[in-house]
């Protein structure tokens, strides 16, 4: 008897169960759409790596941006921190300092004669302290570009691997003529999963990018403003050594 059911039911069309889990679906799909989704799983990876790297260095950054203040505005002097931070000038905001007071030394040994000179070197300070926050700012922003590109590509190029799917799909329905859901769930779930995947990838990456960018932006205004702090200091010491 249980010989005749299972006889019974192969003859009647039964269908291999498929495996819906993750990895089985990735296994089951058609080669163009594994290709989407490992790229899109790479894509994910790195865009994660990014964001990790972004975040704990400009909360480094920003911490020895503090200790740098805090040992500028001490009333010590310019030169003693300028000597202790030459060599190795550990953060953005030190950099320019040291960019600055270089600058301002070397102009001090060849000697500042009348007003023109001294407008001219107020000009030259102002110059390397804008190139040296432009350098760090570049080195900060580095792989931001990926992130903003994952954000708007990676859903067209989940959905590229839906519509191939879907169109695989179909072609199987046709080819076996059985519309069953059996049939035709399993294609669709591996359409559909590359879908889900673009939309994994982007939704961080556009949520890390802005507010990426906007930490980036105010940190970049906060190295603006010390540059012009330390300009006008540099001014009032020229006007008073007139």
């Amino acid at each position: 008897m249980e010989q005749q059911v299972i006889d019974s039911v192969t003859l009647g069309g039964s269908v291999a169960p498929h495996d819906l889990s993750v990895w089985g679906l990735f296994i089951q799909a058609d080669l163009i759409v594994k290709i989407v989704i490992f790229l899109l799983v790479l894509a994910s990876i790195w865009c994660w790596a990014i964001i990790f790297d972004k975040v704990f260095r400009l909360r480094r950054l920003r911490g020895k941006a503090n200790r740098f203040e805090e040992a500028f505005w001490s009333g010590g002097s310019l030169d003693d921190l300028y000597d202790r931070l030459s060599e190795r000038p550990g953060d953005p905001m030190s950099s320019t300092f040291v960019a600055a007071m270089r600058e301002w030394r070397r102009s001090l040994d060849r000697g500042i004669h009348g007003d023109t000179s001294r407008q001219s070197l107020r000009q030259r300070l102002e110059r390397v302290m804008d190139i040296s926050i432009s350098r760090e700012m570049e080195v900060l922003e580095k792989h931001m570009i990926f992130l903003a590109s994952t954000g708007s590509a990676a859903p067209f190029i989940g959905l590229f691997g839906t519509v191939w799917g879907i169109m695989n799909a179909f072609t199987s329905i046709a080819a076996s003529k059985n519309t069953s859901l059996a049939v035709v769930a399993p294609g669709i779930a591996e359409a559909l999963f590359a879908t889900a995947l673009g939309l994994v990838a982007a939704i961080p990456a556009v949520i890390a990018y802005n507010k990426l960018s906007n930490d980036l932006a105010r940190y970049a205004q906060r190295l603006e403003v010390f540059a012009g702090e330390f300009s006008a200091i540099l001014s009032r010491q020229l006007d008073e050594d007139d």
